[in-house]
């Protein structure tokens, strides 16, 4: 399963069923007047957002899409079948842009599950011979073609909807920890941009209720992200749609002098691409903190002190300081309150929990046997 998060894609409404000529034709009734049908409509094209799918992968696959046409009149006042409207799914969280000659220009935002928009409409069905008869016109020989339908083109851009969004410079240990907290199973390697596209993770709290938190691992930012500079805008893209973020440094890129520069390097990077993601709520951690000297650690904690900042410290290897961190995110999402994320614990989804990561791919695979890509359950 690929993970894309843009498109370019084309579609076509169903053009409308011609009109009919026709007269009517019954015994001892030689001359009864015109009688044919109305086209039926052309079928519309619709955008429709649905949680299933986490990519817009089978997008690059096939770019064109069209509706049925609607059905020709008949004789006997008998009308033609409506088109059948082509239902696009399309992940929660996609923007659609329309492509003009004078540029793009936003079409619809499908953030919430459910949510249709109609992307091209069907061409009205054309009129048979009977509407033109006049007192003066008995026997019209001519109909009304059907009109052809809409055709559109469109740029899909998908921005991943999550409750925590991972930031950090690579190999900060975005990943790992996503593995330690949920069911979600990224690359991991001891490399810069191991993960190349964001991987979504479900972090579960039984009880009374079960609360689910979604995490987004977004792949390792570098300074001048905000200007593209490694794929900063396709990455920082996916910030904007996170409820507060979880800032991960780790101590291999620490320094005595400055250790929290990596903090401001990253957050730097989101006030230029953006001014509104650098107000979000966001928590500061430490990883990896097996690899760091107790009295290391010592120094770092009393620096956060001096400076009056709130830094967790935590090894997703050990576990240690794993459960104050987990703590903390619940604690923060409560204060964002979000009543959707209690589910009664007796309700099927809670049953058991449910992970989605989109892995990278080498960019050679046939793309005839790309699967669709989907939630999946673990």
């Amino acid at each position: 399963m690929r993970f894309v998060d843009e498109a370019i894609i084309s579609v076509h409404a169903g053009k409308g069923g011609n009109g009919c000529v026709s007269f009517r034709r019954e015994k001892f009734i030689p001359r009864g007047g015109p009688d044919g049908g109305d086209g039926g409509n052309g079928g519309s094209v619709i955008f429709r957002a649905s949680v299933k799918l986490l990519s817009l992968y089978d997008f690059r696959v096939k770019r064109r899409y069209r509706a049925e046409n609607g059905r020709p009149g008949e004789g006997g006042q008998r009308y033609g079948r409506k088109g059948n409207d082509y239902v696009l799914d399309l992940p929660v969280g996609t923007q659609i842009y329309e492509i003009t000659p004078a540029g793009e220009q936003l079409f619809a935002d499908l953030s919430e599950a459910g949510e249709e928009v109609i992307a091209a409409r069907g061409g009205r069905g054309g009129k048979g011979n009977e509407h033109f008869k006049s007192s003066t016109h008995r026997a019209p020989r001519f109909a009304q073609p059907g009109e052809e339908g809409e055709e559109r083109s469109f740029r899909l851009e998908l921005k991943i909807l999550a409750d925590c969004g991972l930031l950090g410079l690579p190999n900060a240990g975005k990943s790992t920890f996503i593995s330690a907290v949920s069911a979600a199973r990224p690359k991991i390697a001891a490399y810069p941009f191991t993960t190349l596209s964001p991987n979504l993770g479900v972090m579960l709290e039984k009880g009374d209720y079960e609360k689910r938190m979604v995490i987004a691992d977004i792949p390792g930012l570098i300074e001048g992200a905000a200007e593209g500079a490694g794929l900063g805008h396709r990455f920082l893209r996916h910030v904007e749609r996170t409820r507060f973020l979880l800032h991960l440094l780790s101590v291999e890129d620490m320094n005595e002098d400055d250790p929290f520069a990596g903090f401001t390097l990253i957050n730097n990077e989101l006030a230029l691409f953006d001014p509104t993601l650098a107000q979000r709520p966001q928590l500061q951690a430490i990883s990896k903190i097996d690899l760091a000297s107790p009295e290391f650690l010592e120094t770092l904690r009393l620096r956060a002190a001096m400076e009056n900042r709130t830094v967790f410290f935590f090894s997703s290897l050990t576990g240690e300081g794993l459960e104050e961190l987990r703590a903390a995110m619940w604690l923060r999402m409560a204060e964002l309150d979000r009543p959707e994320a209690l589910v009664r614990f007796h309700e099927p989804f809670a049953e058991d929990a449910e992970e989605a990561s989109c892995e990278e791919h080498d960019e050679e695979d046939a793309l005839e046997d790309a699967p669709q890509v989907v939630w999946t359950r673990e």
